[in-house]
């Protein structure tokens, strides 16, 4: 094996990415080299990429491979690997965490203060190998398409979403209609969600949730989004909020929207800090507020494997680009254009 492989990397605190070369990471014990056949972009990864006030908070590692959604197969075993074996087909869980600590005992993992992000704040997937702990690396049906085993991760984002709150029957306000909304949207009508309404300022997103089976669309530039609800749901608004745009006037307007004893789960990532009303928007109307980050090691994983193994859900339709990881500055210009689903590239 080649002691260098191709990355795309944060060389530093600045905006962008950079193609170069960086060591072919080792296995140690406890771990697997993952030979990547594909990545995928997601809203974190485009924070990161703008180097946004958020970006400049979080990572403090440099130079650093981005990235952090991916399937592959594992070529390598560390010493002590016997649940994986060589030529396993695998996706990944982004979140390097302490498999003996209390917060995974609780299940808690995820928001544990000693745990890591791949792309983040360690090295992650925008290149050719990844070194990860064994636990972190779920085999995959050998039959499972690439564009879907890709996904996984963060479609995880989206299956914790959507099981945070009691769906069935209810209304449901998704704000943001990109690929993680997309997915929500799948997730909560799987779930027996009574209405969907999907909301975001782009045509062709607000499309394709069309598309994925939302009842109602809304495009807050062309109209007034509080109004457009409380006419479809004849002035009660909704059950529940799934906020996934990070957008200070979506948050606003769907709190607003949320009926009295209802829920909003947060989840999309603002630029930067946010004004409310706390007590007109949620303490007056006794509403419960819920933020939601990655996935629950592993019951997230184990609902989102049944979804997908079961044939619930769909995931085909949402990568809509693929591109060579050497070319990232255009998959990440497509992205900002917005008129697209996931951004899938292979190494």
């Amino acid at each position: 094996m080649a002691e260098t492989m191709n990355a795309a990397l944060k060389p530093g605190p600045v905006k962008g990415l950079k193609w170069a070369q960086a060591p072919i990471p080792r296995p140690g014990p406890g771990e697997v080299l993952i030979r990547i056949r594909a990545t995928s972009i997601c809203g974190t990864d485009k924070q990161l990429y703008n180097w946004t006030p958020w970006a400049q908070q979080r990572v403090r590692r440099f130079p650093m491979i981005q990235g952090h959604e991916l399937c592959g197969d594992v070529v390598e075993l560390g010493r002590g690997v016997t649940a994986l074996k060589e030529g396993d087909y695998v996706s990944a869980e982004s979140h390097i965490v302490d498999y003996q600590g209390e917060y995974f005992k609780k299940g808690l993992a995820h928001v544990a203060p000693e745990t890591q992000i791949i792309g983040v704040d360690r090295d992650g997937t925008f290149a050719e190998y990844i070194v990860l702990p064994w636990q972190n690396a779920r085999p995959n049906p050998a039959e499972m398409p690439e564009r879907v085993a890709v996904l996984k991760e963060n479609f995880g984002n989206a299956v914790h979403v959507g099981y945070s709150v009691d769906i069935a029957d209810r209304d449901v306000l998704i704000t943001g209609s990109g690929p993680a909304g997309l997915m929500t949207l799948i997730v909560v009508r799987a779930r027996g969600a009574r209405r969907v309404f999907s909301s975001d300022v782009s045509p062709s997103r607000l499309d394709f949730a069309r598309q994925l089976g939302a009842d109602a669309v809304i495009n807050p530039f062309q109209e007034n989004q509080v109004e457009k609800v409380m006419d479809l749901t004849e002035g009660k608004g909704v059950d529940v909020l799934l906020e996934i745009s990070g957008a200070a006037s979506a948050i606003r307007d769907g709190l607003q929207l949320v009926k009295p004893a209802g829920c909003a789960v947060a989840f999309g990532l603002p630029k930067e800090a946010i004004q409310l009303d706390l007590a007109e928007l949620v303490i007056f109307k006794g509403l419960t507020v819920k933020g939601v980050v990655g996935r629950r090691l592993w019951d997230t994983w184990e609902k989102m494997e049944r979804l997908l193994n079961d044939g619930r859900v769909d995931l085909s339709p949402i990568v809509t680009h693929e591109y060579p990881l050497r070319e990232f500055e255009k998959a990440f210009r497509t992205m900002e254009e917005g008129k697209c689903g996931k951004i899938m590239m292979r190494p």
